[in-house]
């Protein structure tokens, strides 16, 4: 892909899966190159708190932050995967919103908003999807308290 996308890996064992570290500007671009070049699914979007590791080690000229947002995309006519990893620092943990890419990625994205508080600018429903609108703070966050408080989940839709 373009030369905005960083660098790539390789798993052992397995065929290669390329691992693209755009920065949070490229992000989109990436992704949309990646949809038109026939990476027609978004098969996950998550997110991950590095808190207790800021030190971890990332390609060159890739800076660690507290959150990243991962992305695995896939083509099917290919038979590829990629891995798109994205730095979100936590003083301005907005990232941009893939809805316009892919419409799948609606609920992933508000999923890594509830539990962690990742923000997706652009997203057309940026509200909690699992824990109670009333919630205070973002239960996978590595400084999340430990308590025992007990959640009602959001009551899920009945058969059709």
């Amino acid at each position: 892909m373009s030369e905005a996308g960083g660098g790539s890996s390789r798993v052992p064992g397995r065929p290669p899966q390329e691992v693209v570290f755009p920065t949070r500007q490229q992000y989109v671009a990436v992704v949309r190159e990646y949809r038109q070049s026939g990476f027609e699914m978004c098969a996950d979007l998550c997110a991950v708190d590095y808190l207790a590791h800021p030190d971890r080690r990332l390609p060159e000229g890739v800076d660690p932050e507290r959150f990243e947002v991962v992305v695995n995309l896939l083509s099917l006519s290919q038979a590829r995967r990629v891995r798109i990893r994205v730095q979100v620092p936590e003083a301005d943990c907005v990232a941009p919103s893939l809805f316009d890419q892919y419409p799948g990625v609606e609920a992933m994205e508000r999923e890594a908003y509830d539990l962690f508080g990742v923000v997706f600018d652009g997203h057309p429903d940026m509200t909690r999807i699992l824990m109670p609108e009333d919630w205070e703070g973002h239960p996978l966050r590595k400084d999340y308290g430990v308590g025992r408080v007990p959640v009602q989940f959001k009551e899920a839709p009945g058969p059709r």
